[in-house]
């Protein structure tokens, strides 16, 4: 492993690394209980998703590990399993075979284009400043799921956002986790966002958070794909106007939340050289077209790099070894099913919130002297939380960093691939 992951060059350990690749688990194993419910309610059965969540996000994690050599988790990625399930079946009216074609062609595409270097290339025009941008927003996005998780954030009386009762018991949860998990941190005990996590899920038993089902089992057999896999439209609905749009949208979305969660998370891990590139960037965004080829083929949505990496890689995760970690213990959850299933997000969520504070650590790095890069920087940071996605925030940044630049006389620090994702961002936003 030493030689393989190159654990010394890297400053960590055998231990540190396997610590880190549970505790990524952790935070991402609320996507087992959840998309199995979302892509349920498109018709699908929901224990061939569970099944086929755990096996694509182990595959795609896997090669990660041993292909990329990245601390990155990859699973079915949330908000894209949302539009799969509430728009193209739901509100278009197709099936979701439909979608499920649609997932398999954005894969391909996405192969082809990583073969190529076109998405490597469009990482790399990302400047170095809207890169650090990228990892605070990130910091503020999930810090942001974490609190309206465990509703000490929700929706207000009259306001778009407002505070919600802490003396519930979701909110207890969460509140005490912080506090145990801050405690943890500042007594410098290896492993604490995983610690917390468990403390957490135990203190929810009581408090009626954690639910413990009727004939609760430690260990079950997986559910059987058999319902779900391989399950394609025919040649004909592939040519359809409807195709199109769909695969568009999914092309869009997975392009800049991938590009978006590495370059964020690579640089709060310090793994971006001094031009603001990822060394083999492009084998870690083949692992990500390879994972949701592998997904569509299984039965599940668009295979996406999780945001919540930045939890394992704040725990100290910085090779390969911890996503190889990962992916084990998503084919351990296969059989154990039950264990990790009960872990409620309240329990998740202050690993979420300590994470964005240490994502915010990037923001010292950005140059807020020069209003060219300040504000575009600063639209990335606050339009991710705001508009509730990565993508979104990428877009604001780009779209007013070669605006400001042009208009400034500073049209050399524009790179041909930033003009050219600005005029199809702009097309995107007066057409679609």
């Amino acid at each position: 492993m030493e030689s393989y992951f190159r654990l010394k060059e890297n400053n960590t350990n055998v231990k540190t690394e396997i610590m880190a690749g549970i505790t990524t688990f952790m935070t991402m194993a609320y996507i087992l209980a959840v998309n199995p419910l979302i892509l349920s309610d498109s018709g699908m059965d929901a224990g061939g998703v569970f099944t086929a969540t755990a096996l694509s996000a182990a595959i795609a994690t896997l090669m990660m590990a041993l292909y990329a050599k990245y601390p990155f988790g990859l699973a079915p990625g949330m908000g894209l399993n949302a539009f799969f399930a509430y728009t193209v079946v739901l509100e278009m009216g197709r099936s979701w075979e439909f979608a499920l074609t649609a997932v398999l062609l954005e894969g391909i595409i996405f192969i082809l284009l990583s073969a190529v270097n076109i998405r490597e290339k469009i990482f790399e025009s990302i400047p170095v400043n809207l890169k650090n941008a990228v990892s605070v927003g990130i910091g503020l996005f999930i810090a942001f799921i974490g609190l309206s998780s465990a509703n000490i954030v929700t929706a207000g009386d009259g306001t778009l956002i407002g505070l919600g009762d802490l003396t519930a018991p979701s909110a207890v949860v969460t509140v005490l986790g912080i506090l145990i998990t801050g405690f943890l941190f500042a007594k410098n005990v290896k492993g604490a966002l995983l610690y917390g996590i468990i403390i957490s899920t135990l203190i929810g038993i009581p408090l009626g958070v954690t639910q413990l089902p009727k004939g609760f089992t430690i260990m079950s057999l997986p559910p059987s794909i058999k319902d779900v896999a391989f399950k394609f439209v025919s040649f004909e609905e592939i040519l359809s106007f409807d195709m199109l749009v769909v695969l568009f949208t999914f092309l869009f979305v997975d392009i800049f939340d991938t590009v978006g969660t590495l370059a964020g998370v690579a640089s709060k891990a310090n793994m971006l050289d001094e031009k603001g590139r990822l060394p083999r960037v492009g084998k870690a965004l083949m692992a990500d077209a390879v994972g949701t080829v592998a997904g569509a083929c299984l039965g599940t949505s668009t295979v996406t790099t999780f945001v919540e990496s930045a939890s394992g890689v704040a725990a100290g995760g910085r090779t390969g070894l911890t996503a190889l970690t990962t992916a084990a213990m998503f084919l351990l959850a296969l059989f154990f099913a039950p264990i990790f299933t009960i872990i409620p997000a309240e329990a998740t969520a202050p690993a979420l919130i300590i994470v964005g504070l240490f994502m915010m650590g990037s923001v010292k790095n950005i140059d807020f002297d020069d209003f060219t890069e300040a504000i575009p920087a600063f639209l990335t940071i606050v339009m991710m939380p705001f508009a509730y996605s990565i993508a979104e925030g990428i877009v604001a940044g780009m779209i007013t960093y070669t605006i400001l630049k042009t208009v400034t006389g500073k049209t050399k620090e524009v790179s041909a691939t930033m003009w050219i994702l600005t005029i199809l961002f702009i097309a995107r936003i007066i057409f679609m």
